[in-house]
């Protein structure tokens, strides 16, 4: 996904001299044409991500509009209060792109794990919080997030996520946009868990399960019309997402369905459990433990519609 984000960059650069790109010392083997063909749109600010905060805040203030780039676990935990105070406070137009977001990093250890950040990003007013599917909503996700000229989360996968469209979708901020359609159940998942929830509805067809997938890329404002009308035509609904079941999509999903006065559909959210990793390993390993594969989400939905 991230070569996909600077490849969309670089085009608007070309065209807009007023998109400024920041990074935090990273972005290595990914950076190098942007700076070199844009040398006075781009600044390395070093190891000091709030310092990058304040700096992006300051040049968009000035009018320009900023992708502050970091590892997401950095990007936003260490970053938070400056997010808050100089972007969110004053609707500054800066991006903050949250590179290996979840589980990406997992080989890393638990630093870099970035589990909690949608929970945090979604909780700050004035924020949009995109969170791409695959390579082909990651480039759509960088033009809208230039285009919207406001505090932009954009939470992006590491490397290597399979494309999912086979053409071009017509997406929307704050509209879910269908992958598959179903009847059985419904999955609404988000970022780069997105194809593991897809294979799954996949498998479950094979057994004469038939579900629906959506893509929720934009955590907020969330499609709220769209969640309403799914709890009214859908029995089952499960979320799945590389993040904490605290706070992340499956709660913004929870919230808009207990609010509905009418019969509530069964719902189960799939994510990362509230607690640290006690194994360290691959990401495919960390979502083995956490039954994020398409194996392990198939024989929890089955086992939700049936025990349902």
């Amino acid at each position: 996904m991230r070569y996909a984000f600077i490849q969309e960059l670089t085009k608007l650069a070309a065209k807009n001299k007023n998109i400024i790109l920041l990074t935090a010392d990273l972005g290595f083997t990914v950076f190098e044409e942007f700076a070199k063909k844009f040398p006075k749109q781009f600044f390395n600010v070093g190891i000091a991500e709030p310092n990058m905060i304040g700096i992006a805040s300051g040049l968009a203030l000035s009018g320009k509009i900023v992708f502050a780039y970091s590892i997401a676990s950095f990007a936003s935990f260490r970053t938070y209060e400056h997010i808050r105070n100089d972007v969110c406070l004053h609707k500054a137009p800066v991006i903050i792109v949250g590179s290996g977001a979840g589980l990406s990093y997992a080989d890393n250890g638990p630093t870099h794990l970035a589990t909690q950040d949608l929970a945090l990003m979604r909780g700050l007013p004035n924020m949009t919080v995109l969170a791409p599917a695959d390579p082909v909503e990651a480039q759509w996700a960088t033009r809208e997030a230039a285009r919207l000229k406001s505090p932009v989360y954009l939470r992006l996968g590491k490397k290597g996520e399979p494309v999912i469209y086979d053409k071009t979708p017509k997406l929307k901020i704050g509209q879910g946009n269908w992958i598959k359609r179903g009847s059985n159940f419904v999955i609404l998942a988000c970022g780069n868990i997105v194809f593991n929830a897809l294979k799954s509805a996949e498998n479950l067809e094979k057994k004469g399960l038939s579900g629906a997938v959506i893509s929720l890329h934009t955590v907020k404002p969330i499609d709220k019309k769209l969640i309403v009308q799914l709890a009214k035509n859908y029995s089952h609904i499960v979320t799945v997402e590389e993040h904490s079941v605290v706070g992340g999509l499956g709660s913004a999903v929870s919230e808009i369905i207990a609010q509905i006065p009418a019969k509530k559909p069964e719902f189960l959210i799939s994510g990362i459990k509230d607690d640290f990793p006690k194994k360290l390993g691959s990401q495919e390993y960390l979502r083995k433990i956490y039954g994020l594969t398409p194996e392990k989400l198939s024989l929890r939905i089955a086992k939700f519609l049936k025990k349902s």
